[in-house]
């Protein structure tokens, strides 16, 4: 009876390191094998002349310590002025916001500043600025939506080589190069910045692959307007649901690496968790609603989605589980799981605990960093899956506090 107790727990056992070990090593290292010697074609820029228009939307809550900074940063965007408007809704800021972001309006007619005198949440917002266009224009293919957050600093070409991929009718979406700053030994800034630098070179790769690159970094992307499909007002990762919306109307999705953006990353790692939370609990809420794509895991979409995302949000389960079942076949005397469990305590609890305390005596190892970074991270999905299971009420945020 236990030999097939044991055949089933070592499957699990197998099972589930494999699917951690596809999402975050085999995976990444099965794109870099098909991309080798392959480079995303750069159509040229628009002339001035032909350019298309572009409205930013924009929604800020609190952000006093960056708004100026972002709003220089649009404004600095080389790109034909009578071609770009900027509209801007404030969560009913409290900070400052408002008057700062008001005053500029006043100066600049391209920009537009709804101050909304309740809180709505960021998918509310964009969708009230979206119905704000359609009152005077129609969405359509050669109108774009240039979405961004208050925190990302735009390089001064990044919207025109966003722009210039649009030529091909067969794309409606693409993002941006994140480049992080404000990086701090001390904390967890390193492994976000290695985390999120992955992260871009998976989704270029994807790109030239498929062109159905998964997910767009939320803060700063470019879409085809006739492709945006309102976010439900509870939704908290509106950025994907954005983009798997365009997946399935046909439309296609790139990651240029020549955007370049920018945006100081967080250090402190109780900050970080609680974005990683409601990142999360978004997470779940998207699975729900996209898990019919994933009926074709033999075709591009599916595989990638399977791949890059789904086994990721599921990480934190197949860690436990292998945790459990080798801890059975230890237990019933299996020398060789009993030196697994070791290790898996040495590395998901040990090496953990050792970079506490290391940081507190002001030592930094970097490996050990962002090995307590990864189970912060499952934690923290574990986390959000509790509070997808609750109900999402409200998709109300606070600013993450950054370096």
């Amino acid at each position: 009876m236990f030999i097939m107790m044991a055949i089933l727990l070592k499957i699990i056992f197998w099972s589930c390191t494999l699917a951690v070990a596809h999402s975050y090593v085999l995976y990444p290292l099965l794109l870099k094998l098909l991309t080798t010697g392959k480079t995303l074609k750069l159509p040229p820029f628009y002339s001035d002349a032909e350019t298309p228009d572009v409205i930013v939307l924009m929604a800020a809550y609190n952000e006093i310590a960056v708004i100026r900074q972002k709003l220089e940063s649009l404004l600095a965007l080389d790109y034909p002025t009578d071609k770009i408007t900027i509209m801007i809704g404030s969560d009913n800021s409290t900070d400052g916001t408002n008057e700062m972001v008001a005053a500029y309006a006043e100066k600049f007619p391209r920009i537009q500043f709804y101050p909304f005198t309740d809180r709505n949440g960021k998918p509310r917002i964009i969708n009230r600025l979206v119905d704000q266009v359609c009152k005077e224009i129609k969405l359509s293919d050669e109108l774009m939506f240039l979405m961004t957050d208050a925190s990302v600093m735009l390089a001064p070409l990044t919207l025109k080589r966003l722009v210039r991929h649009l030529r091909d009718p067969q794309l409606a979406l693409v993002d941006t190069n994140l480049q992080t700053t404000g990086l701090a030994t001390e904390g967890i800034s390193y492994s976000e910045n290695q985390y999120l630098s992955g992260e871009v070179l998976l989704k270029y790769r994807e790109s030239l692959l498929w062109q159905r690159m998964i997910g767009p970094f939320g803060g700063c992307y470019l879409m085809r307007s006739s492709y945006y499909q309102k976010v439900p007002e509870r939704f908290l990762v509106d950025d994907f649901y954005i983009a798997m919306k365009v997946f399935e109307q046909g439309g296609g999705a790139i990651n240029d690496l020549e955007a370049h953006c920018y945006e100081s990353v967080s250090d402190e790692m109780s900050e970080e968790y609680r974005r990683k939370v409601r990142i999360g609990a978004g997470n779940y809420q998207n699975l729900q609603n996209f898990r019919h794509l994933l009926w074709s895991p033999i075709y591009p979409l599916g595989f990638a989605f399977f791949s890059h995302k789904v086994l990721r949000w599921k990480g934190p389960f197949f860690i436990i589980f292998a945790l459990i079942s080798s801890s059975i076949l230890a237990v019933r005397g299996y020398s060789f799981f009993k030196v697994l469990v070791i290790l898996q305590i040495i590395v998901w609890i040990g090496i953990p605990a050792l970079d506490i305390m290391l940081r507190k005596l002001g030592i930094h190892i970097r490996i050990f960093r962002h090995l307590r970074y990864f189970v912060f991270m499952n934690i923290a999905l574990l986390h959000g899956f509790k509070n997808y299971l609750h109900g999402i009420q409200t998709s109300i945020w606070q600013p993450t506090k950054r370096s």
